[in-house]
């Protein structure tokens, strides 16, 4: 397996990811309508395109062979604050080491962008298996609450949070 860093040319492979992982993971926690409405939102061409081009989101591809199997994105959110924005694998491939391997990759380019201890912060939804992934890499849940994205839906979260030395 080999990651490397995303650029705008492969915002189709993060979309055809999204696709498969992101719908996976919220079959059965999201109703059709918020699943459709939070895809537009969050994996549009034109969403992906400002999130990589204008908002600072830095996206990771992993790799076995030629196949994309996951990405990773993180952003800056303040000097000291850093935000996992996305960690999806597809699920063939969940269990197999590659989400470990793609939090890693998150943590490591914290570290190279602030070499310094600070804070990265996380939102996953309280319903999503993924919660016990994410406190077993030593996030912790820091807070919880239910945020409007639009249209009458919410994103009902754990904020996790992890310290990164």
């Amino acid at each position: 397996m080999n990651i490397r860093k995303a650029s705008e040319k492969d915002i189709p492979i993060i979309r055809a990811l999204a696709d498969v992982c992101f719908r996976h993971t919220y079959r059965t926690i999201l109703s059709s309508d918020q699943m459709e409405y939070m895809m537009e939102w969050m994996y549009s061409e034109r969403s992906l395109h400002e999130q990589i081009c204008t908002q600072g989101h830095v996206y990771y591809l992993c790799y076995d062979k030629d196949s994309p199997i996951g990405y990773v994105s993180v952003s800056r959110e303040s000097p000291d604050l850093f935000h996992l924005q996305k960690i999806y694998i597809l699920p063939d491939r969940q269990g197999s080491g590659v989400g470990r391997l793609l939090f890693q990759t998150a943590v490591d380019h914290v570290r190279r962008e602030h070499p310094v201890p600070c804070t990265m912060e996380l939102n996953v939804n309280r319903s999503n298996p993924a919660v016990t992934f994410y406190e077993h890499m030593g996030m912790t849940r820091a807070r919880q609450g239910d945020f409007p994205i639009g249209c009458g839906y919410f994103m009902n979260d754990y904020i996790m949070s992890i310290q990164v030395c």
